[in-house]
């Protein structure tokens, strides 16, 4: 798996870099790097020669703060040139805060919170009405969940028996500037989700040997909704903003991301400022 770490490694450094001259979701990105970059390399059926075939696989991130984890990942296996990552919030391109159909690859424009679970389970009933093989995943945020649209897509989904739908739920025990716990509390999240009549499996989501073994299984059980609980850390390859509440929107300087980069090559550096932290 030191192929997957070596790409999650250069993600993670394109998302330091769109962090400043405006900033992003760093935090987050962070988190969902080590899926997406597993998903996209190693699981999907989804590449730069099959992006309007219609037996390819679909991935919706529903969390779509995360972008920049999902662009750095394309810059890597050849979907998106690396030098337009620069363009982050230019005028002259498409690549801001949240995923935009025009960039090549991404499959529907996200933002509004609990509204992709039900695009993607509307997707997977026509494969499945169709006869075909495609899979659909949907990267959701734990946070996310707070909203009824998530729960009842579980609910149709399952009622149409839509397993080769797969949710992955970004674990990172984050809502914003919050811990989720500590506003509208989730767990037992292992349990809603079997109680809602899906096939649940919960892994380390840093580990792509657990991911491995998670989606190996697919399906997980016929005729259920797959769900994947991946439990991360925010803002995880950077030390100084781990699974911090204020590290959630930042907007840092160059000098100040130069020395992220080195600390998540593994160089001592000193700690960031709150001067430079941007909440939205």
């Amino acid at each position: 798996m030191n192929d997957l770490k070596d790409i999650a490694f250069k993600v993670r450094q394109h998302i330091i870099r769109m962090s400043t001259d405006g900033g992003c979701f760093v935090g987050a990105s962070l988190s969902a790097a080590d899926l997406i970059v597993y998903l996209y390399t190693k699981f999907l059926n989804i590449n730069k020669d099959n992006l309007d075939d219609p037996n390819r696989d679909y991935l919706f991130l529903s969390k779509g703060h995360d972008v920049p984890a999902l662009y750095g990942t394309f810059a890597e296996i050849c979907l998106l040139e690396p030098e337009r990552l620069k363009n982050h919030l230019s005028v002259n391109d498409h690549i801001y805060w949240h995923p935009n159909t025009k960039i090549p690859g991404i499959e529907f424009h996200s933002g509004s919170l609990g509204h992709l679970p039900s695009v993607a389970l509307g997707v997977a009933l026509d494969i499945k009405m169709r006869g075909g093989n495609n899979r659909v995943i949907c990267i959701i945020g734990d946070g996310e969940l707070n909203e009824g649209s998530c729960w009842e897509a579980v609910l149709v989904a399952n009622a149409h028996k839509l397993d080769n739908l797969i949710f992955v739920i970004d674990r990172n025990q984050f809502q914003a500037n919050m811990a989720t716990e500590d506003l509208i509390p989730l767990e037992p999240l292992h349990d809603k989700f079997t109680a809602f009549g899906a096939a649940v499996k919960r892994i380390d989501g840093h580990s792509f040997e657990a991911l491995d073994e998670a989606f190996s299984a697919y399906p997980f059980q016929q005729g259920k909704l797959n769900v994947v609980i991946a439990d991360t850390v925010r803002g995880k390859g950077l030390p100084s903003i781990q699974a911090r509440a204020d590290r959630w929107f930042c907007n840092f300087t160059h000098d100040e991301v130069e020395s992220l980069l080195k600390e998540l090559g593994g160089e001592e550096t000193t700690e960031l400022t709150s001067e430079t932290l941007v909440v939205r």
